[in-house]
């Protein structure tokens, strides 16, 4: 076998290539392989695995990326490789000899060529080495922070070998071929001083001391102008060499002869400079305790980094998340950078000041520059004209702070290609990268880490040293909001005795929290009042709506029930929204609101009345109940409706459509947290109901948490008085409790159950109670009783020609009658089922009908075609990405290997089914 990091991340096999699948399951091969023989945990590889907060269910999908990777390893045969996956505790192990991964020959054959004293050896190494790479190192993993930070290691190491073999090149007397090899690279690691030293030796063995030159020169002014620092010893070094002489070399490596002419240095033809201009410095003090941002401080001067048109850098982000902090900190940096003045001026686009008049700002800058009041034109326009000239070709910065729009700002840019602005807004401001260029940082809020860090500068490090814990739930309590932290430091700091515990505890009580994060001068509810003061009315009601809703995500489905908005519309507002960093947005068109703004939005919410409040949880309810019935149908087709909605139900303009039904089960997991916490506030009409659109998702994955949920939702159904309600939630539950092997309490739950369905006239939710009840009865030992319910059930649904619970009736029939002794008759209950639904897609009851067939087989000896079964069944739980089932396909296929004599086949197949959790 084979594996591949340097390029796409790939594996061969003994017939070629293994098919990985989707990305994140690459990212997890590679992590494994990257740290091969030794364990990594389930907690590294989730880190590895999402770029952002990982879901609720990360375990299960790591888990299940093991189990297939397993098998296809299987598949490969790669055990006779010596290749293991294996298992070690909470963490997995990659077992492979040496020489099977790229990354290790590479690693090899570099060392070789360092330890290597011959140059014609060194090339040989390092030219097989790095004909390893097929692209970016990890091409086709997921962008996280440990990934990442292997693929910058695994660059850099091979930019390391070409610059040694740029160097051998040189002195096996072939400078040519070095500059072929060191030029590209050059090009796209311009401020890499290693590289291009070697470049430059290079170019001047080739004969090309000019260019070698202009790649000084220009690298000199790079490294001033993006960092702000001169070249290193390096860069210094190859260049004096040149100048003197000596940066040529042929043979074997000993320096040339000096050249035969002395190197004159001419001076640089510099243009005209314009006229000095006074001192000036309009900057604010640099803010006291900044801290951190280093990424965003490196984007603010790649952006600053000038070119044919100037620069212009745009920090947006929320209220309070220290955007003005972060220009005024980079722009005190970087001062010397502009010897020709810094500029300043606040805007108030987003205060309680009135905006200030462009012209009167021009008129500030062009007093700062030295034109006299009396002498400056009257209009706005002619200001602009002169304060553009007095720029041009002048290397000045302009902080714009606090822009409203584009309009504000245009006038205010300087002229020429030396100068920078950089503009901070609460709004992303596209108007001004389309026009201007500009270059966008967006900054959000804090880590934990960064946050703490905070609190210390402000505190001190033995303040947050003696009360750790109570630091970081302080950081999570102020949602890593600059401000709001400050506030929190300010009100500690003014009383050395207090807690960091104490104002925490005080933090923790939800409608208080915004009115203590506030001061006499400054808080985070005046911060996000002059946001929201800003919006159009449709986004500003849809705002206060938002606080109605009890979940982590919206859509804009839910966004329009909650503003009983059209879609469309929905759609404008939430931009809006997002626009001023009101909200969040995330991937496939959702937002998130941060906590502070929830607790905002809840305030003003509650200023509608309860009138409101109720028609708002009600639309939202009603939006979820529609689109929950279009997900259950979606993702079982032919199966009944659970209900009808409420009588007083308001239809949703729109809803989400599922053109599968992983689509759809897809949108249940996104939304289960939502609908959670709409069962336990709603009215229980609706809870019973909410609750019921979610089965699908709860019998794919029964052991998964949603006992207290469907309690919750069997209290509604019973205040409601609803007997159909009642019947459904006690069957749903009782199968939960059933796999959760608590059959005594399943028991009590399910008796009544179909008798309820009975007297509500659902003949379907009554044979489903009956089977239900029936599995109870058969884990208590009561096979007899079990036999009697089930066939009762299929007798039923037969009667009501329901093809779906005629299905369900024969799969469990087949179940019981394996269980209890009878194989042949089972296999004729499974072939029944399986012939009414030859025409379904891949589908649960056709997985369970076929696992059980393959057990039957097993039984009567029929290795050969039971194995075939049960590889069936396991391809149609993985199509559908039915973990419950597939672990019992798996422990079936486990089985009947064992019964076939093939125990290495087994052992692969129980482990990938323990992979799934223990055995119910």
């Amino acid at each position: 076998m084979n594996f591949r990091l340097l390029g796409a991340v790939s594996a061969d096999g003994v017939d070629g290539e293994l098919r990985l699948g989707p990305e994140k399951r690459r990212s997890l091969l590679a992590l494994l392989l990257l740290r091969r023989n030794h364990a990594v945990s389930v907690a590294q590889l989730t880190e590895a695995l999402w770029v952002a907060a990982p879901p609720a269910n990360a375990r299960t999908v790591v888990q299940s990326h093991v189990s297939r990777l397993r098998a296809l390893l299987a598949e490969a045969q790669a055990d006779r490789h010596g290749v293991l996956l294996t298992t070690a505790g909470d963490a997995y192990a990659l077992h492979l000899p040496d020489g099977l991964v790229d990354v290790e020959r590479f690693d090899e054959l570099l060392a070789a060529a360092r330890a290597e004293q011959r140059s014609a050896a060194v090339v040989d190494a390092l030219e097989r080495a790095l004909a390893l790479w097929r692209g970016p190192a990890l091409t086709g993993t997921v962008a996280s922070p440990p990934l990442e930070a292997w693929r910058q290691s695994l660059e850099e190491n091979r930019l390391a070998a070409v610059e040694l073999l740029g160097e051998h090149y040189r002195l096996l007397g072939e400078p040519a071929r070095a500059v072929e090899i060191l030029r590209a690279e050059t090009v796209a690691h311009p401020l890499r001083e290693s590289l291009v030293s070697a470049l430059m030796l290079a170019l001047f063995g080739a004969g090309r001391q000019s260019d070698a030159l202009d790649w000084y020169h220009r690298t000199r002014e790079s490294l001033a102008d993006r960092l702000g620092v001169d070249p290193g010893r390096a860069l210094n070094a190859a260049y004096e060499r040149i100048l003197r002489g000596e940066g040529s070399t042929a043979g074997t490596g000993g320096p040339s002869a000096a050249l035969p002419q002395a190197v004159v240095r001419v001076p640089e033809q510099r243009r005209a400079e314009p006229d000095p201009l006074p001192a000036v410095d309009l900057l604010p003090r640099s803010p006291r305790g900044f801290h951190g941002r280093e990424t965003e401080l490196a984007a603010l001067g790649d952006a600053a980094r000038t070119g044919p048109d100037g620069a212009v850098a745009l920090v947006t982000g929320a209220a309070g998340v220290g955007k003005t902090a972060l220009a005024l900190h980079w722009a005190h940096r970087n001062a010397a950078r502009f010897p020709d003045g810094q500029l300043f001026a606040d805007l108030g686009g987003f205060s309680d000041r009135p905006v200030r008049e462009t012209g009167e700002v021009l008129a500030e800058f062009l007093a700062a520059l030295g034109v006299a009041r009396e002498d400056q034109p009257a209009g706005a326009a002619a200001r602009g004209a002169l304060y553009r000239r007095l720029t041009a070709g002048r290397r000045v910065l302009v902080v714009i702070d606090d822009a409203r729009d584009p309009a504000q700002v245009r006038p205010l840019l300087p002229g020429g290609t030396d100068a920078v602005a950089v503009v901070t807004s609460r709004h992303r401001m596209l108007g001004l990268l389309v026009s201007e260029l500009a270059r966008p940082i967006p900054l959000s809020v804090l880590d934990q880490d960064e946050s703490t860090a905070l609190l210390a500068r402000v505190l001190g490090p033995a303040r947050i040293a003696a009360e750790p814990a109570a630091a970081r739930e302080l950081a999570t309590l102020c949602d890593g909001l600059p401000l709001a932290l400050r506030i929190a430091a300010a009100k500690l700091a003014a009383d050395p005795r207090r807690e960091l515990a104490s104002l925490a505890g005080q933090l923790r009580q939800e409608q208080h929290r915004l009115a203590r994060l506030a001061t006499e001068e400054v808080g985070v509810t005046g911060a996000l009042r002059l946001s929201y003061e800003h919006l159009s009315p449709p986004a500003a009601r849809l705002f206060r709506t938002l606080g109605f809703h009890p979940g982590p995500v919206i859509d804009a489905y839910s966004a329009a029930a909650l503003g009983d908005l059209d879609l469309c519309a929905a759609v404008e507002a939430l931009e809006q929204l997002a626009a001023v960093h009101l909200i969040g947005e995330t991937e496939g068109g959702r937002y998130t609101l941060r906590d502070l703004v929830r607790l905002y939005a809840r305030e003003l919410s509650v200023r509608s009345g309860p009138v409101e409040q109720r028609l708002a949880r009600k639309r939202l309810a009603d939006q979820y109940i529609y689109t929950g019935l279009g997900a259950a149908e979606a993702a079982e087709p032919g199966s009944q409706s659970c209900f009808v909605p409420v009588p007083d139900s308001h239809r949703p303009r729109a809803t989400a459509e599922f053109a599968t039904a992983a689509e759809a089960l897809a949108w249940l997991d996104e939304h289960r947290e939502t609908l959670a916490q709409l069962i336990a506030t709603i009215d229980p009409d609706r809870a019973w109901r909410l609750a019921l659109t979610q089965w699908p998702l709860i019998v794919r994955r029964v052991r998964d948490g949603w006992v207290p949920q469907l309690e919750h939702a069997l209290d509604a159904a019973v205040e409601a008085g609803d007997p159909d309600g009642e019947s459904q939630v006690r069957a749903l539950l009782g199968w939960v409790l059933v796999s959760n092997r608590r059959l005594p309490e399943a028991q009590t739950c399910l008796a009544p159950a179909a008798d309820l369905a009975q007297r509500a006239g659902n003949q379907v939710g009554r044979a489903v109670a009956l089977i239900n009840l029936a599995l109870v009865q058969a884990e208590l030992g009561d096979t007899a009783a079990a036999g009697a319910g089930l066939a009762q059930a299929l007798e039923i649904a037969l009667a009501i020609d329901h093809r779906h619970t005629v299905t369900l009736a024969l799969q469990h029939l087949a179940r019981h009658l394996l269980d209890t002794g009878r194989p042949r008759q089972a296999i004729e209950h499974v072939r029944r089922g399986l012939e009414l639904t030859a025409e379904e897609a891949p589908a649960g009851r056709r997985v369970r009908l076929h696992t059980a067939c393959g057990e039957a087989l097993t039984a009567l000896g029929r290795h050969p075609e039971a194995r075939a079964r049960l590889q069936a069944a396991l391809a149609e739980a993985e199509r559908l990405g039915y973990d419950e089932a597939t672990a019992e396909v798996l422990r079936a296929l486990a089985h009947a290997e064992d019964a076939a004599g093939l125990a290495r086949a087994a052992t692969v197949h129980r482990r990938r089914a323990e992979e799934f959790g223990p055995a119910p």
